[in-house]
């Protein structure tokens, strides 16, 4: 896939092991695993974190249920990548990038990739954004430290660019066209922060009313953005 080939390329040399944060139901995690990489892949929800386990392959991952600020690092819990997949704005901003260094062994790669899945059919888009207003009046994820969305370095290239414990912050974007099913859409919409923090009564309503005015298939513009910097050798 080209991301695991844009992480590698910039990495520079195999990459052995990796840490992963937010974990979720294991899709990134599948990603490096099946390309050899040794995955720890940390998640808090326990939940999420058995239904990881059905789905990755046993050799090769160990999982820990954890949150990021929960993870120790030491001298022997370095690795060659630390990467979130959609997961990095759920993680406490105070002492962040210290704690990722930490886990890295020096020289070793930072990577956080995701983006916003969008519908591509403007009206169906429409229709969606009019069931959804009662509840919502975006499902947009803002930006952690501000930056406007048509700046050239998004977050958190910005906050690595200024972190002195990281060097050659680059930005880029794989651009992706998907087929989904009415259902899989709003599953998808069911992990996205926006919804999340709604009670429980009102995900259900909503996502009810989105289900009712979305065509049995859904066209996704879902380009993922990457960021990925590389660990100082010392701060």
């Amino acid at each position: 896939m080209e991301l695991f080939d844009r992480v590698i390329g910039y990495a520079g040399h195999p990459v052995r092991t990796a840490l992963e944060i937010g974990a979720g139901t294991g899709k990134a995690t599948r990603l490096f695993a099946q390309r050899g990489v040794a995955v720890t892949a940390t998640e808090p929800d326990g939940a999420m974190l058995a239904e990881l386990r059905k789905h990755v392959p046993a050799a090769g991952v160990t999982t820990v249920r954890a949150a990021f600020e929960d993870l120790r690092p030491g001298e022997r819990e370095r690795y060659g990548l630390v990467y979130a997949a959609a997961a990095l704005h759920w993680t406490n901003p105070e002492g962040r990038w210290p704690r990722a260094a930490a886990l890295l062994e020096p020289g070793g790669v930072f990577a956080s990739f995701g983006g916003p899945v969008e519908l591509a059919d403007p009206a169906v888009a429409g229709a969606v954004r009019t069931v959804r207003a009662p509840f919502l009046e975006s499902d947009d994820v803002p930006s952690p430290d501000g930056t406007p969305p048509g700046y050239d370095m998004q977050w958190p290239g910005t906050e690595l660019r200024r972190s002195e414990w990281f060097t050659d912050v680059q930005q880029s974007v794989i651009e992706r066209r998907l087929t989904m099913s009415a259902r899989e859409y709003v599953g998808h919409l069911s992990t996205v922060s926006a919804y999340l923090v709604l009670p429980a009564s009102d995900q259900e309503r909503v996502f009810d009313r989105i289900l009712r005015v979305l065509p049995g298939t859904v066209e996704i513009a879902a380009d993922i953005t990457v960021h990925l910097a590389r660990r100082r050798s010392e701060p």
